[in-house]
């Protein structure tokens, strides 16, 4: 046999392996019932709320309109 057909005999099977891959994760996903999946989104909903509130009572007072030219001047490079 020779070395190209060995490649294309590879690539081939790397090609049906990740169509396996990709059929199961979508039969995974597929799986969840319409409830479960409103329930995850409102969890993560929830994750991310609490996590945007930590950081903004962490982030010091907002600068004014003048505090933040200077910055973006220094980022384009005006």
């Amino acid at each position: 046999m020779r070395w190209w057909k060995a490649v294309g005999l590879a690539g081939a099977a790397g090609v049906v392996a990740t169509g396996v891959v990709i059929v199961r994760a979508e039969r995974r996903r597929r799986a969840y019932t319409p409830d479960q999946v409103r329930e995850q989104l409102h969890v993560r909903f929830a994750q991310a709320t609490s996590a945007q509130a930590a950081v903004e009572t962490t982030t010091s007072a907002p600068r004014d309109a003048s505090g933040i030219r200077a910055p973006i001047r220094r980022l384009f490079g005006r």
